[in-house]
């Protein structure tokens, strides 16, 4: 795996993806369920789908928004849906440059005119947290994408809740196909969204139902 190198565009990308951040104590994250990447900083996203199967960037998907959301979503919104305080990483490319850029600012923070806007989590969180929430954050679905069938999910969503799905697997090809036409700000050619959250809670079970209407019900709040 390629390492990280200095790189000079920081400090123009500084300028603006970058804004005022509050003075966040970060939180520690288990990442014990992720693969080992070793010690060195890599400067590519290794638990992408491609580099480690569906299973581990689901997890790596998982514990990264658990660590977004203690650690993140305070400045950059929940859902990565910032308004306005910081820059909204949902635009971040989910390619090298972007994962470069990434990187370099979650290692070492960012400080303006002595004043702290991003606090520096490298040490404290680790590498396997960074890229999970990294994978977490260009997973986000594109909003505009999720408009396009937020009618539809919420349909399924009160018939899911008020039982009126009675074939849930007919239900479950219908997410399929809708969660397949979502897509990403960054780039990354799988979208985290509310219908992959709702397919994934779909295990047969009185449960999963229930999950997956609270998944529809806070994935079509979240892209309002």
């Amino acid at each position: 795996m390629p390492r990280l190198m200095p790189i000079a565009i920081a400090a123009i990308a500084a300028a603006t993806l970058v804004n005022a951040h509050g003075d966040v104590a970060p939180q520690p994250v288990n990442t014990d369920e992720l693969p080992d990447i070793g010690e060195e900083w890599l400067i590519e996203n290794p638990f992408r789908a491609a580099a480690v199967g569906e299973e581990a960037w689901a997890k790596a998907i998982e514990i990264g928004a658990s660590g977004y959301n203690q650690n993140c979503a305070r400045c950059h919104g929940l859902e990565v849906i910032s308004g306005g305080l910081a820059p909204d990483l949902r635009f971040l490319e989910a390619e090298e440059y972007g994962d470069e850029w990434y990187m370099e600012r979650f290692i070492s923070g960012y400080t303006q005119n002595g004043t702290t806007k991003m606090p520096a989590f490298g040490e404290l969180l680790g590498q396997k947290a960074g890229w999970a929430i990294r994978t977490y954050i260009e997973t986000r679905p594109d909003d505009d994408s999720m408009a396009e069938y937020s009618d539809e999910l919420k349909a399924i969503r009160d018939a899911l809740n008020d039982g009126s799905a009675t074939d849930l697997e007919a239900t479950k090809a219908r997410l399929v196909a809708i969660a397949a036409e979502i897509e990403t700000l960054s780039g990354a050619p799988v979208a985290d969204s509310a219908a992959s959250r709702a397919v994934a809670s779909l295990d047969g079970s009185e449960t999963g139902v229930k999950r997956a209407v609270e998944a529809l019900t806070i994935g079509l709040s979240a892209a309002q």
